[in-house]
């Protein structure tokens, strides 16, 4: 009997490695050989920008929401987290990008954790998103990191900030690049003590970056002489809430929202930011891109017919079937964007489906030829005592 299993047993453990080593890491490799940087426009004739001006590449992604100790099964957590960490991790290997930039809800429950369950969900996602050092990386807060504007303090935002080295109003300069870390989460305008402090930082630093830009004077009432220095570069706003718009509806493109989605009306404050908050930042920053997260769905928005604002997708398989990350090529006058999906829950579903269906293809096979074999035998084994019987 040992022998007669043994034929079937290594064909089941050859499709079960075979379809394991596919799904679970050639199709990554696979699918993001697709992607490529994207290329910038050559510089126009007489433009101060020549061909050896340094180009930025950055990845960005967002919404990757790991899950914490009180929500989603230990295998929903498993499953989702692999599929982050070997997507990124293909991704890097592949790209070598110069900086990777996280735009919010790093964490599902980042609001609800305890000190113990945070440093927890910390660890697990620096050991997803690891990289090397020639590689940096930087996160902006959602609201699933700190909570609501009603559910947000000073302690968690002050964990936070401290665990991955952001503030609430920040500039990253990196080869001429100006990029403005927002936390969007306290743009509500309503006079809190962090909402207050987040304002003034924010206005203090599009003064220092105004000044540096020689943008007209009347723009701010401060003294550009006591300012800090940043290139000469309109910035790129990163932030985790979208700025307003009414709805999703003119959202178009594979991973934009599904059609009954795109007609819900989007609250401000919860779902993008309030219409204030969204003129004070391009007042303020007059900045060349608006990269945001938030909708788990991607949209892109022009204001003044020439400003972009893309919201990228949620990263993870939890919030959608088909994530995606933005590769950017950046100079300090120009920018190229190109989105890579990441492989396709279903299509991986459908590996595993088709696998299984064969497996059982095989079993029934193999008995059914065992059952012809042995029918075989039993008809021989008859002949032979039937003509020792007649002889």
């Amino acid at each position: 009997m040992g022998r007669r299993l043994a034929p079937l047993l290594l064909q089941l453990l050859l499709l079960c490695c075979a379809v394991l080593w596919v799904s679970e890491l050639a199709i990554y490799t696979a699918v993001l050989l697709r992607c490529r940087w994207p290329l910038l426009p050559a510089a126009a004739p007489g433009g101060q920008e020549g061909p050896s001006a340094p180009v930025l590449r950055a990845l960005f992604l967002a919404d990757p929401h790991l899950l914490g100790a009180l929500r989603g099964h230990w295998l929903d957590k498993l499953r989702r987290e692999w599929q982050m960490e070997r997507a990124f991790q293909t991704a890097l290997w592949l790209f070598e990008p110069d900086a990777v930039f996280v735009l919010g809800d790093l964490f599902d429950e980042g609001k609800w954790s305890s000190p113990e369950d945070f440093k927890e969900d910390v660890r697990r996602f620096q050991t997803m998103f690891r990289h090397s050092t020639s590689t940096e990386l930087f996160v902006v807060v959602g609201n699933h990191d700190i909570g609501f504007h009603h559910e947000m303090d000073w302690y968690k935002l002050q964990r936070f900030e401290h665990t991955f080295n952001f503030t609430s109003a920040k500039v990253v300069s990196r080869k001429g690049v100006n990029f403005v870390l927002v936390n969007s989460v306290a743009l509500q305008g309503d006079g809190c003590s962090i909402c207050k402090k987040v304002e003034n930082d924010l206005l203090q630093l599009s003064l220092a970056l105004n000044c540096s830009r020689q943008l007209d004077p009347n723009h701010s009432s401060g003294n550009c002489k006591d300012k800090g220095i940043f290139p000469d570069s309109a910035p790129i706003l990163l932030q985790h809430y979208p700025l307003y718009r009414v709805s999703d509806e003119e959202c178009t493109g594979e991973d934009s929202a599904p059609p009954e989605e795109k007609k819900v009306l989007f609250k401000e404050r919860f779902d993008t930011l309030s219409i204030e908050a969204s003129e004070k930042l391009l007042w303020w920053f007059q900045p060349r891109l608006i990269l945001s997260g938030h909708t788990h769905s991607a949209c892109t928005v022009m204001y003044n017919q020439h400003l972009p604002e893309l919201s990228i997708p949620s990263f993870s398989w939890r919030n959608r079937n088909n994530p995606s990350f933005l590769l950017a090529s950046i100079t300090a006058t120009d920018f190229a964007l190109y989105k890579c999906f990441m492989p396709r829950e279903s299509t991986v579903g459908a590996i595993y489906l088709t696998a299984g269906s064969l497996a059982i293809f095989l079993i029934l096979l193999h008995f059914h030829f065992c059952q012809w074999m042995t029918h075989n035998l039993i008809n021989k084994l008859l002949h032979v005592i039937k003509g020792h019987r007649s002889d």
